[in-house]
């Protein structure tokens, strides 16, 4: 089919489906289609992945349907422009992509498609990272941990490491709170030499160790933060508006005076 029998059957729908997106994105960077889609690159288009993800996830926290579904169809536009981008480049194309995670997902789950015996989610969780261990060739702890991404959130991955790294864990969170303790020690002392790079490291170890306590406790420390960040948001604003109903302004206030208006939106 010629690209303009393709331009005049997409005009011609009324009702469109996966496939139509993939031919909507071949006309959009072929000659004489967008100069903008033409242009872009993986590397382009790296943020707004990251960006169109987020938006997934934040319809999906706001429990609102009609933005989820708008949402994935923007995640999914990102997914079909890469292997456009990986098509023109002969390397794959959305089929093969496509196809290849249905093999993926057909050999991880053997207990559906083959004589495996999964009961519990923990036996097929462990059945899968058993299959993806052998899949990638990770035979010892650390390849495991090097392949957990390092463009992962900072606390999200400190996470994921410790649970993976599982033969030198903390017994429980009290081991895990002992630990945060001494790195707050070391912190403070690191603070009293004003060492810069010292400082910075320790810092990093106190957040790693918060991560750690986190997992042990079995909190979610991205989302801890998350809502601790809310939270923080929230009292600010509450003091802000305190503040400004006694006709001040927060710069010209003492931190006495601050710390009075946090302490009095905190009981509250």
């Amino acid at each position: 089919m010629t690209r303009d029998e393709k331009l005049a059957l997409m005009l011609k729908k009324d009702r469109y489906n996966a496939a139509d997106l993939v031919t909507i994105v071949e006309l959009l960077r072929l000659p004489g289609g967008c100069p903008w889609d033409r242009e872009q690159t993986h590397v382009s288009l790296r943020k707004d992945l990251i960006e169109e993800t987020y938006e997934v996830i934040e319809a999906i926290d706001n429990e609102d349907p009609v933005l989820l579904r708008e949402e994935l169809g923007d995640l999914l536009l990102q997914v079909v422009m890469h292997a456009r981008i990986e098509e023109e480049a002969g390397r794959a194309t959305f089929d093969e992509v496509a196809g290849d995670v249905c093999r993926k997902m057909i050999h991880r789950h053997p207990h559906v498609f083959g004589d495996t015996k999964a009961e519990t989610v923990g036996e097929v969780l462990q059945n899968w990272e058993s299959i993806k261990s052998e899949e990638k060739s990770r035979n010892t702890v650390t390849d495991k941990l090097n392949a957990i991404p390092r463009q992962l959130p900072a606390l999200m991955r400190a996470a994921k490491v410790g649970k993976k790294a599982g033969v030198m864990d903390f017994p429980d969170a009290d081991s895990a709170l002992a630990k945060l303790r001494e790195e707050t020690r070391e912190v403070e002392e690191a603070l009293g030499g004003a060492n810069g790079e010292e400082i910075f490291e320790e810092i990093g170890d106190l957040l790693f160790s918060a991560a750690n306590l986190a997992r042990k406790a079995g909190v979610d420390p991205e989302e801890a933060l998350v809502r601790a960040t809310d939270k923080f948001i929230r009292r600010f604003a509450a003091v802000e508006a305190a503040a400004e109903a006694e006709g001040s302004d927060l710069s010209a206030l003492s931190q006495e005076k601050l710390d009075e208006l946090w302490e009095k939106i905190k009981k509250n």
